[in-house]
């Protein structure tokens, strides 16, 4: 199943495809040719054969109108051995469909997931081999110039998810938000999601507080916005947290599936309905049609 960490890292890649060369010729060194275009291909690899392949994402550079390199992303968050199957086949299909030279690009959000990508893959004799590339926190270049961030922002999100566990992570967290101040509403929420869930535990308090502080430069309608939703969310989380504990204290019983219900419900109305009436709950229904089943 698709996690939230697999599908947004994804979802760089598509909203910005000179990211897949940035990484091959920065930290990883990989010769990409000169190019002027960089766009994103359909990710299906599929054949005449009856199985079906299909790439997280394909990033095809140009030169002039003319495609002089193709690259197959693959954002892997586990050794898995169908992949080291599969990963032939895109680069076969992609470099017989474009006639042009293909890289396999494979984004490993843990190091040892990198290791193991990175070997070669045998297809059988005379020394046909497919060698991925692969990129992990340890390649993922270390981004607190502002200038690089907001020509890259999701380079900059990558290298905040590698190192943002650092001792002295306020250089890393202000070339993010500069990086995420200059994208649309959508994506930078996107990335601030991703980036909080991922982050330790003291890493992300370090990046909230840097972000709701009114005298830091950075504090940006984006910083107020997603402060404020994070309060909105903590206020909830509060009030349904309260009507449990009366629930529990009244003695009413309340089924694994309903307290989920009522801690994941995020609308205040609903909430402050609940609220009302849990003081006088005898049963779980008595707080509304939700419960009635």
């Amino acid at each position: 199943m698709p996690t939230q960490l697999h599908e947004t890292v994804i979802a760089m890649f598509r909203e910005r495809p000179a990211l897949a060369a940035e990484l091959l010729e920065g930290p990883l060194h990989a010769g990409v040719p000169s190019f002027n275009e960089a766009r994103l291909s359909p990710g299906d690899l599929t054949d005449v054969a009856p199985a079906e392949y299909r790439a997280d994402a394909v990033v095809t550079l140009s030169n002039q109108k003319r495609t002089v390199l193709a690259v197959v992303v693959e954002v892997q968050l586990k050794a898995d051995a169908r992949k080291r199957r599969s990963w032939p086949v895109y680069v076969a299909t992609l470099h017989a469909r474009l006639k042009c030279p293909v890289a396999l690009l494979v984004v490993c959000p843990a190091q040892q997931v990198a290791r193991w990508s990175a070997a070669p893959i045998s297809i059988g004799p005379p020394g046909s081999v497919v060698t991925p590339v692969a990129v992990g926190p340890d390649q993922i270049p270390l981004v607190t110039d502002l200038t690089i961030a907001r020509k890259s922002p999701e380079l900059a999100v990558l290298s905040t998810l590698a190192h943002g566990g650092r001792t002295d992570p306020q250089p890393l967290f202000e070339a993010l938000l500069t990086g995420l101040h200059v994208i649309d509403q959508e994506q930078a929420d996107l990335y601030t999601d991703l980036v909080l869930t991922v982050l330790p535990a003291a890493a992300r308090a370090y990046l909230e507080a840097l972000m709701t502080t009114t005298a830091h430069q950075y504090q940006s309608d984006f910083a107020r916005r997603n402060f404020s939703a994070g309060e909105a969310r903590g206020e909830a989380r509060g009030e349904a947290k309260a009507v449990l504990v009366v629930l529990d204290a009244r003695g009413v019983t309340v089924s694994e599936e309903q307290r989920t219900l009522i801690a994941d419900c995020t609308d205040q109305d609903q909430l402050e309905t609940w609220l009302r009436r849990v003081g006088t709950a005898e049963k779980i229904q008595d707080l509304g049609d939700q419960f009635a089943g």
